[in-house]
């Protein structure tokens, strides 16, 4: 696993160095596929997944990117990565049923990044 969140977070990188910091979520995350494809890292683009309570479908999350099959990938622009960013991402793994989440945080001209485990 730390080979694919090394691959994933050169990618993010090579995106940051790209387009620059501090723009909105989307492009980094379609910069992300983009450079993906480049890599060969497989990948899904906002899969679906049910939102279950008490065995009841009560809606829809969808993530930016899984990476591996295996890796939920969450791009943000904040200012810091805060408990409030890693609770999102632990509650996204359990919903995906996935173990391993990695916070890509391009606000700011070096990358900030956690891997967060289930």
């Amino acid at each position: 696993m730390k080979d694919e969140v090394y691959q994933i977070v050169g990618s993010a990188i090579e995106v940051l160095n790209g387009i620059g910091h501090g723009l909105h979520e989307n492009p980094y995350e379609n910069a992300l596929v983009v450079e993906f494809g480049i890599r060969k890292v497989p990948f899904q683009q906002q899969a679906n997944f049910d939102v279950l309570y008490k065995g009841h479908k009560v809606g829809l999350f969808v993530p930016d990117l899984i990476a591996f099959g295996s890796v939920v990938v969450d791009a943000k622009v904040v200012d810091r990565i805060t408990d409030v960013e890693r609770g999102q991402l632990l509650n996204y793994l359990r919903i995906t049923k996935l173990r391993v989440g990695v916070l890509l945080n391009f606000k700011n001209a070096k990358l900030e990044w956690e891997r967060i485990v289930l």
